[in-house]
């Protein structure tokens, strides 16, 4: 006899039973994960739709007490009041060079004292050089704030260019640890087999090393991006140049004498924050992979 015929009547109806395959499913779904995921999405959602309702409301509108309503009559004319009063494609060019240069001074800098921290590690020096830069994690720009303002200013860096450079100084500690993780995953073979076959320590960095660090270039690079382009303090102080200011420096405007005029700041900060959200979700799959790789030595 097959063993479908032993199975008593009973059971064979209770596993065919209409709704019980679906009912299994709910069954398996945590919800309290689930419960905690919904709140955390909403804590950005809501946000985010008062932030786009405000910025298409009128004037009249924007001072009416409910930020949750809809922006009826659509307006869309404080989207070209804010271009204006910010300046917004200076604003926005000094800022995405900043940014830029941030990305690609913490890119390099990091990448090179990781690899010689991991590769040395046996060695005093860099062993205390990585404690040094992971102690700089917990000293914040406000402390020694006078003495690098003071500093840009005598050797003429109190512009873009020095709050780049300045940017990319505090995102090494953070950015050295993260490429130090990474790089003890990958093996020490692949190195010996280039250096074998008659490639220097340089060759090595730029051919083996530095394109199997994809994915941690992109978590870096979306770190060291968003946290020069969403800075206010240090450009603040640190450049002299009024109309080189990025642009969180410029919509502060928006603060003192436009503070009541909602609609256009609001539709100022939803113009600064398009390039960041595009620049994650162009980047997203390398930066989940960067740290979930750098997470676990293989």
């Amino acid at each position: 006899m097959s063993a479908i015929d032993t199975r008593s009547p009973a059971t064979a109806a209770a596993r065919t039973a209409p709704g019980q395959p679906r009912r299994r499913r709910l069954d398996r779904v945590n919800w309290p994960l689930t419960v905690i995921l919904a709140i955390a999405s909403l804590s950005v959602l809501v946000p985010l739709y008062v932030t786009v309702a405000m910025a298409f409301k009128t004037s009249g509108q924007a001072v009416d007490g409910n930020a949750l309503s809809l922006p009826l009559p659509f307006n869309p004319a404080s989207f070209a009041e804010a271009w204006q009063l910010t300046r917004f494609p200076i604003s926005f060019s000094v800022s995405l060079g900043v940014a830029a240069l941030t990305v690609v001074a913490t890119l390099l800098l990091s990448s090179f004292a990781s690899y010689a921290i991991v590769r040395n590690w046996h060695r005093r020096f860099f062993r205390w050089s990585f404690v040094y830069l992971l102690a700089a994690m917990f000293l914040p720009f406000p402390v020694v704030a006078l003495p690098q303002i003071k500093l840009t200013a005598m050797i003429s860096l109190d512009n873009p260019v020095g709050v780049a450079i300045l940017h990319a100084m505090f995102q090494l500690s953070f950015s050295v640890l993260l490429y130090s993780a990474f790089l003890r995953s990958i093996p020490v073979e692949l190195e010996e087999s280039a250096r074998i076959d008659g490639a220097s320590t340089w060759q090595i960095f730029w051919r083996v090393i530095l394109p199997l660090l994809g994915p941690m270039n992109a978590t870096v690079g979306i770190f060291a991006f968003l946290a020069s382009w969403n800075d206010f303090m240090m450009p603040s102080l640190i450049t002299a140049d009024p109309g080189l200011q990025t642009l969180p420096v410029v919509q502060n405007i928006f603060q003192s004498q436009f503070g009541t005029n909602y609609n256009v700041a609001f539709a100022s900060y939803l113009m600064a924050m398009a390039p960041t959200i595009v620049v994650y979700l162009f980047a997203q799959r390398w930066v989940i992979s960067g740290v979930t790789q750098g997470a676990v030595k293989s």
